[in-house]
Formats: structure tokens, C-alpha cells, sequence
């Protein structure tokens, strides 16, 4: 690796979080119900200004199906050199109850080394990683660039996919670098390798025409939320391991461990109580099927009668492994709970879209070069992971450009909190990771050029 990129990439980190302020400020959630999408246009700008200045070219915006703009650039290879595809984000979720935060969301803020806010990781500290390295190796750039930004990818409305689809030549690449994952932890080089797919469903209980009194009637007349909260149950066994009958759910990890520890630590598990299911952690969020209950729909605790309930609804969230077909495992879960509804109960439910979960092919040279140039930025070898989170534009890639190689890297380290009060990034994976991606960069020109010869 040349010390002038890490010297590089040192010199440029003020800006760095100076950039990272500026994109953190602008409340680029994309839903005009929360926020207004004029902050959306905003950020599709800056985001478009940040990469000419940074030495792509040419950059547009972009306007796709679902009305998000996405930020798409190029700057066209040397002759014989292979072209790379930088993705990132620059939407983000919503920050949810804002006094469960010790700082303002969308300010950016540093504390006990980390930078605090909306964003931060997932997935602005990702853009602000591209930049960095894009900066760090200086034009004329080794390799062909392109680079797209998504302005809707957490709402999952699917713009983007959709533009890929219409616009293939738009994405062309040797290699696609998504940035929006995470190492094993802070400091270790990983890679992400598989993400388990999601196939999500609402389901609806009534028993009554209507509510009745509990000193009347209750006992014998069928409670809808007492009907709801048995069926929910059959989807967990005694040891906490998911399960739908007809899915499996004894897969198991090869890749990176996840020590149970670490894990507790990493998502706030609080003293004495114990982690659900049976094998490691990583067979548990990396490589089996794994059911949330995200939300209940039933009378409130505050303002509640004394009344049986006629009707209550949940929605759940089941997230697929590689191997498994999410459409075969949303079937398997509507007809598992048809199957669970107590004294006839009245069972409705709604399918929401299902994502493929996906597994990159890691065997090409664009592995080899990341591979080498992440050892060399840690100083530790690479590892690979899973992650539970799905990423439908993987497999949208993977069949529109089938001859490159798709990686997932980035900032979002555990400690992140991605999606939650609190979201933050260490400014270290920022560096590290900007310096591994310049310096992949050079070695895959240098290598394709070698092979060449």
C-alpha cells in the first residue's frame, strides 16, 4: 500500500467530518409524512456536487419510479483498466422518539470518540468513506468509477431496483462496492458475503361482532388479542429458536464467529436475561430463519375497558437465509398461522413484497484484490460475515450485471446502532476503510493490468 494514500486519507479527515456534518443536517428521510422531501432534493444536490468536486465526471440526478432521485455518476476507465461501481445512501431512516437520544439527531456530535446522529453509519458515513478514498488517490482516477447514491432505500419502495432494470448500462462494473455494511467489529477487515432475505406478513384475528363486558361475557367468548398472543407463541419453541412449520432452522455458519458476549454487549441485552435459541449467534442471525413481531395492533393499556377484545392484528417479520426461497417461506409462515388460530378464529393475512436473500461469489480477482488491500489498511486479514438485514438491489445486480463481483463493506460496525436512538460512527472505520478502498482501487488496476500482459 502507498503511504502517501494513508497520509492522504489522514490529512483529509477534518474534511471528512466537516462533510459528514453538513449530510447528517439534512433530515433526508423519504417520507413526505415525516419530513419534507424538499430535504431529500437537498441531499441528492450536495450529494452530487460532493462527487464532481471529488473528480467523477459526470453526475446526474436521476428521478425513479417511486420519485426518489438517485445520484448516478461516471468517469470512464484508462484503456484496459476495469471499471468499479461505488454504491451508498444518502436516505435515511427516521429518528424515531427523539428523547431517547443524548444529542440532536440531525447535528452532528462527538462523544467519547465517536460521531453521534441520524445517518452517521447508515449510510452517510459510508458516502463521506467514498469520497475520502475517491480524494486520497486523486485524478486521474486507476480504474473506471461509477457511482450511484440512493435517495429511498430505506423505505424500500424500490426505485432504484427498478431504474437498474430499465438502465443496466447505467451500472455496468468489474466490481460493485455496496457501502453499507459493516465490519465483525471495529478494527477487524469483513466482509459481508450473504444477507438473509425478508418475507414479511400481516396478520388479522376477529371473534367477536364487537367488543362485549368482561364481567358479562368473559370466559367463554373468544378474546381476539388472547387468540392472537397463542398463535404468536407457536412461532417460537420453548428454547426461543424459530419455527415455522415446513421451514428449516438448524443451518449453520462457517464464516467469522460472533461471540455471544460481544453480541449481548452489542445489542443491549440486559442483565440475567438469556439469548434466545439454541447454536451460536452466528447460525442465529446469519444463517436461519429468524421471526420478529414488529408491531401488535390492540386496545392501548391507558384508556382501556374492562371489555373482551373482537379483533387485534400483528405484524410480523420473517427474515430468509441464503438457500431458502422467501416466497416458499411466506407461504409456509401464512399457513402456519392459519393452522395456529385457537376456537375457530377468524384469520386474514396481508402479504407484503418479499426480498431474495443473496450470497456473493467470492472467488474472482476482485475478492483477491479487496482482500489484500483491507489486510493491508487493518493490518489484520479479512473475514466475512452475514448479515440479517436484506439488500434487495444485491440481487437486482447480480441479474442485470451478472459478470461482477458484488461486496459489501463499510462503517456500520455493531456499535453503530444503526436504526436506533443514539446511531453513531467511529471516525477510525471511516479512515481505515477509505484507505482500504483507495488502495483496492490501485491494485485491481495494477492486477487486471498484470493479467493482461
Amino acid at each position: 500500500m502507498s503511504d502517501d494514500i494513508r497520509t492522504k486519507v489522514a490529512e483529509l479527515m477534518p474534511t471528512a467530518r466537516d462533510e459528514l456534518a453538513a449530510l447528517v443536517a439534512l433530515r433526508s428521510v423519504a417520507d413526505p409524512r415525516q419530513f419534507p422531501l424538499e430535504e431529500c432534493r437537498r441531499a441528492a444536490e450536495w450529494v452530487k456536487d460532493a462527487f464532481l468536486g471529488a473528480g467523477v465526471g459526470s453526475v446526474d440526478l436521476l428521478e425513479t419510479s417511486d420519485g426518489s432521485l438517485a445520484v448516478v455518476g461516471h468517469e470512464p476507465a484508462p484503456p484496459g483498466a476495469p471499471t468499479v461501481l461505488l454504491y451508498c445512501h444518502y436516505d435515511v431512516q427516521p429518528p424515531g422518539d427523539e428523547t431517547l437520544w443524548h444529542s440532536e439527531p440531525f447535528t452532528l456530535t462527538e462523544r467519547d470518540g465517536r460521531w453521534y446522529g441520524r445517518g452517521a453509519a447508515d449510510c452517510k458515513g459510508n458516502l463521506v468513506m467514498h469520497l475520502l478514498a475517491l480524494r486520497a488517490l486523486g485524478t486521474p482516477f486507476p480504474v473506471g468509477i461509477r457511482i450511484v447514491a440512493e435517495g429511498s432505500e430505506e423505505m424500500g419502495t424500490g426505485g432504484l431496483e427498478n431504474l437498474v432494470e430499465e438502465r443496466p448500462e447505467l451500472f455496468a462494473a468489474d466490481m460493485i462496492l455496496i457501502g453499507d455494511t459493516g465490519n465483525s467489529e471495529a478494527g477487524n477487515p469483513t466482509v459481508t458475503t450473504t444477507l438473509r432475505g425478508i418475507a414479511n406478513v400481516v396478520v388479522h384475528v376477529e371473534t367477536l361482532a364487537g367488543e362485549v363486558h368482561s364481567g358479562m361475557f368473559g370466559g367463554p367468548a373468544p378474546d381476539a388479542v388472547a387468540a392472537l398472543v397463542q398463535m404468536l407463541s407457536t412461532l417460537r419453541d420453548r428454547d426461543g429458536n424459530t419455527v415455522v412449520d415446513g421451514l428449516a432452522s438448524d443451518q449453520t455458519w462457517t464464516g467469522v464467529d460472533y461471540p455471544a458476549e460481544r453480541f449481548r454487549a452489542d445489542a443491549g441485552v440486559l442483565d440475567g436475561v438469556g439469548l434466545a435459541g439454541t447454536g451460536s449467534v452466528a447460525d442465529a442471525v446469519w444463517a436461519r430463519p429468524a421471526l420478529t413481531v414488529l408491531g401488535i395492533d390492540c386496545p392501548p393499556v391507558v384508556g382501556s375497558a374492562a371489555a373482551v377484545t373482537p379483533r387485534a392484528s400483528a405484524r410480523l417479520n420473517l427474515r430468509v437465509p441464503p438457500g431458502m426461497d422467501p416466497r416458499e417461506a411466506q407461504d409456509a409462515l401464512v399457513k402456519h398461522l392459519e393452522n395456529a388460530a385457537p376456537w375457530g378464529a377468524r384469520v386474514t393475512v396481508e402479504r407484503e413484497a418479499v426480498g431474495s436473500p443473496f450470497r456473493a461469489t467470492t472467488d474472482g480477482p476482485g475478492y483477491a484484490a479487496l482482500g489484500k488491500a483491507m489486510e493491508e489498511a487493518f493490518g489484520k486479514p479479512m473475514g466475512s460475515v452475514g448479515q440479517g438485514g436484506s439488500i434487495p438491489l444485491c440481487n437486482v445486480l447480480a441479474d442485470m450485471i451478472p459478470n461482477a463481483e458484488i461486496a459489501l463493506i463499510g462503517v456500520e460496525e455493531p456499535r453503530s446502532r444503526i436504526h436506533a436512538p443514539d446511531e453513531s460512527v467511529d471516525p477510525g472505520e471511516i479512515e481505515k476503510l477509505a484507505v482500504a478502498e483507495a488502495t483496492f482501487l490501485q491494485r485491481f488496476a495494477a492486477d487486471t493490468a498484470r493479467r493482461q500482459a
